[in-house]
């Protein structure tokens, strides 16, 4: 399996993506990491990154963001399964094997878990995503997101999906919101299972990109596409189901 993540390099990131990195060295299944520098230049990569021969990176010439450099780091990717990630989370010791035993075992497309947000006091609090646990048939994740301003359905960073989904349900071409495009896409072309166990871990610290002055702006309408998207996704399929039958 590869993570995927884009990363700009910023200073105050730098020891979370070690963090990152070291998280994925206990795991017990074998894995791979392609990180995207969104214009950053290669040497400012962390040394344990940099020695590590399992990550790769794909330098990109100048900013694109976070979507444009994940999307671009998917023809990078080798293996069979893919997860997204941000560069100051984490994964928790089993996070790999639990999903890739899941995929393996059922032939599913998609396996996901819940999320620990992690704070700067050291607590941490588990999220619970209002899709339940258990098996999910195509299109189903999308109808527990019931309007733009409700949480997201599931959390885009907690799925170990096939690579030919990811592909085909790419980051959305927004500068916010993305990664719900991602999550609502691939459930939706593809049945899954959502463990109740948590196997992302999300940091919250004053510096994550969700706390910038910018970030409001522009979140109401990320939702409002990224719920249309999946809306008529599911629509779409199911119309050419019928039809095909």
């Amino acid at each position: 399996m590869t993570v995927v993540i884009a990363s700009q390099l910023r200073e105050d990131r730098l020891d979370y993506l070690t963090a990152m990195h070291a998280s994925l060295t206990r795991q017990s299944v074998p894995w791979e990491a392609v990180i995207a520098l969104d214009g950053a230049a290669p040497h400012r990569l962390p040394a344990p990154l940099a020695q590590d021969p399992r990550v790769r990176t794909l330098a990109l010439p100048r900013p694109v963001g976070a979507a444009c450099a994940r999307n671009l780091a998917l023809a990078d990717v080798r293996t069979p399964y893919v997860n997204w990630a941000d560069d100051d989370d984490s994964f928790p010791d089993n996070a790999m094997a639990v999903r890739l035993n899941v995929l393996e075992s059922t032939g599913v497309g998609w396996c996901a878990g819940w999320s620990e947000d992690h704070h700067p006091n050291g607590t941490s609090t588990l999220w619970r995503c209002p899709t339940p646990p258990g098996r999910h048939e195509a299109g189903d994740v999308w109808t527990y997101w019931k309007s733009p301003a409700d949480n997201i359905p599931i959390g885009p960073t907690t799925i170990l999906a096939r690579t030919d989904l990811v592909r085909a349900a790419p980051m959305g071409g927004l500068v916010q919101g993305e990664d719900y495009c991602a999550s609502v896409g691939v459930t939706t072309l593809a049945s899954g299972i959502l463990l109740p166990v948590p196997v992302y871990r999300y940091r919250k610290h004053p510096g994550q990109l969700t706390k910038s002055s910018s970030y409001d702006q522009l979140e109401a309408q990320a939702r409002e596409h990224a719920w249309q998207y999946g809306r008529h996704l599911r629509a779409v399929l199911r119309t050419g189901a019928g039809a095909a039958a």
